[in-house]
């Protein structure tokens, strides 16, 4: 068994005792990770014992795992739904948490297509907070002085809604920036961000984005760190200068406000910010007029030491364009959390993206793991339960599907996360995040399944009946090559009388279909965040998923056993696909949505 220990963390004197302090509690809980799990579970099971959910299992009073595993069955999200439903609609007994839900937090789509709701309550702001407050000591480990500048930071809030019962529904990022925690934060000389709380709290995706990127500019020599939460926000920042730096370099050089930038409180933090400075914006004119934007980064914000984004699971097809716009700087990977659960922390941050590994805190919520064979997977079934494996009982080098309990009332809730097992750090298992079971498609906080897809693809080729046209194959795959990126469905047609062919505006309305057959987390990435570009339709020639199945035979797939695939990104098959597309249509507007949830 790999086991890693303090001694493994580079020898460094932490330069403030509250950093020691954080430095000693993952030490601590890491050490004893079995024990802490017995003491949580206790706490769970023992302030939520008569909830109305864990009283439907009869624990009478048990606070033990093994009568927790004996008694309470694992489940998705759609065993839970009708007590969520309840919460929502207003019901305040104690259904699943003996303390008071004080909102919900939105997750990824259903197969219903509406966003999940999280139930959660006030503590566990303070137990996210305990998390973040673990990342800047460790960071200064490995990258010291990030107290001597700032981090430019892209960080938006997005649309909240209120359930029929008059509680908020909001993504936890949002629920985070709008809390007293976060707004009215101690002053901490590692966490200071150029990005002043009027722009990250505004509404307006432009208005907000904007006065980042100005302010990011007006302190560029200040800027120790970049970043955003996922690698695409990062992403959709550098495009925005691309669009905008003109007027950006016109706001420095004269000292006034772009007039699109309305908001009044933007605008009085801005009057204490905005300077005249033509030297800088001469310098942001000469770095960004040209077409070459290699290493943009490092060039306007020169004292950049990493660049902080997500960029593990669907997120690492962006770290190529990432390397391109940061010149290689490196591409630290910092905490894994959820909407559900936040779970642990990289304790090696500064290893290659591709070498990742989280380590759980055990005192964060109850652990417990589905083995999952990545060649045959079984179902779970509620006759035939699995046996479940304790976090202290992982073994290295297997995979793991990630159930968790939680202090606001989740019970052996299947994340759908797959992890695999590298080593330990003290008892702590560490984990490489693979992937999101079941997803197929994402660009950004989207995810999309085989089944969704299939449903998507159904729906627009009834368009294509009435010119005796059908769908033959199709496959699909995540362009991150524009910024934002898109979904590519590339589709074999039989066209049974050429003469009657669907047009052009036929097949750009299927995009279109297909984005309006989409979850509510895509619709909303399209409509209100644009951190997803049009859906495109690429029509391939006949006989090309032949020459698909051909391919993979050649390199050892079972002529019995092939199934073409439905999402690809094997560089080969892509350069098969694209050589053989006679067209390529795009969405023509884009599709409904609405922040008011359906009844």
């Amino acid at each position: 068994m790999a086991v890693e220990s303090a001694v493994s963390i580079p020898t460094a004197n932490p330069e403030c005792e509250k950093h020691a302090k954080a430095l000693q509690f993952i030490d601590e809980m890491t050490k004893n990770c079995d024990a802490v799990q017995e003491k949580v579970i206790g706490e769970i099971l023992s302030r939520n014992a008569d909830t109305e959910y864990l009283k439907r299992f009869q624990l009478n009073g048990a606070t033990n795992r093994d009568t927790y595993k004996a008694k309470v069955p694992v489940i998705t999200y759609e065993d839970l739904l009708p007590e969520i439903q309840r919460i929502a609609n207003g019901d305040r007994s104690p259904i699943l948490s003996s303390h008071p839900i004080s909102e919900f937090l939105t997750s990824s789509g259903t197969s219903a297509g509406e966003r999940k709701l999280m139930p959660t309550i006030a503590e566990e702001m303070d137990r996210r907070q305990l998390l973040y407050s673990l990342l800047m000591p460790v960071m200064n480990l490995y990258v010291p002085g990030l107290d001597k500048g700032k981090g430019l930071y892209f960080l938006f809030i997005k649309a909240e809604t209120k359930t029929p019962g008059g509680l908020v529904a909001r993504p936890v990022l949002t629920s985070f920036y709008k809390s007293e925690q976060f707004k009215k934060r101690p002053f901490d000389p590692y966490l200071v961000y150029t990005s002043p709380n009027e722009a990250i709290l505004c509404a307006d995706s432009f208005q907000s984005m904007y006065t980042q990127m100005l302010c990011g500019l007006i302190m560029r020599e200040e800027v120790l760190r970049v970043g955003a939460v996922f690698a695409s926000g990062l992403l959709r920042a550098i495009k925005f200068l691309q669009l905008n730096w003109k007027q950006l370099a016109d706001d420095i050089s004269s000292g006034i406000l772009n007039p699109r930038i309305a908001d009044p409180s933007i605008k009085e933090c801005m009057s204490k910010i905005l300077k005249p400075n033509p030297e800088l914006a001469q310098l942001i004119t000469k770095e960004c007029e040209g077409e070459n934007w290699a290493s943009i980064i490092p060039r306007i914000w020169p004292n950049t030491k990493y660049v902080d984004v997500i960029v593990t699971g669907a997120m690492a097809q962006y770290i190529p364009t990432l390397d391109y716009y940061s010149g290689g700087l490196p591409l630290p990977c910092t905490m894994y959390a959820s909407s559900e659960c936040y779970f642990g922390l990289n304790l090696k941050p500064m290893t290659k993206p591709s070498e990742t590994c989280y380590t759980i805190m055990p005192n964060m919520g109850y652990f417990e793991f589905i083995p999952h064979d990545p060649v045959n997977p079984m179902p779970l079934s509620r006759d035939s339960p699995p046996r479940l494996v304790d976090l202290a009982d992982l073994e290295v080098g297997k995979e793991y599907e990630l159930v968790i309990s939680t202090y606001s009332g989740l019970c052996r809730y299947r994340v759908g996360d797959i992890l695999l097992v590298t080593g330990f750090y003290n008892s702590a298992p560490q984990f490489k995040f693979i992937r999101r079971k079941n997803v197929l498609l994402s660009i950004d906080s989207d995810k999309t399944d085989e089944s969704e897809l299939q449903k998507a693809v159904e729906n627009a080729s009834k368009l294509l009946n009435e010119f005796n046209t059908r769908v033959v194959e199709y496959t699909s795959h995540g362009d991150t090559r524009t910024i934002p990126g898109h979904y590519v469905i590339y589709w074999e047609l039989h066209v049974k009388d050429p003469e009657n062919a669907p047009t052009q505006e036929v097949l750009n309305k299927c995009c279109l279909v297909m984005e309006e057959s989409m979850n509510s987390v895509y619709r909303q990435g399209r409509v209100a965040d644009n951190s997803i570009g049009p859906l495109e339709i690429r029509v391939v020639k006949n006989g090309t998923f032949e020459e698909l199945m051909d391919y993979a035979i050649s390199r050892g797939a079972s002529i019995n056993q092939y199934k073409p695939p439905r999402c690809v990104n094997f560089a080969p098959i892509l350069e098969l696909l694209n050589a053989r597309a006679v067209s390529a249509h795009f969405s023509p507007s884009t599709p409904h949505w609405t922040p008011e949830r359906r009844g």
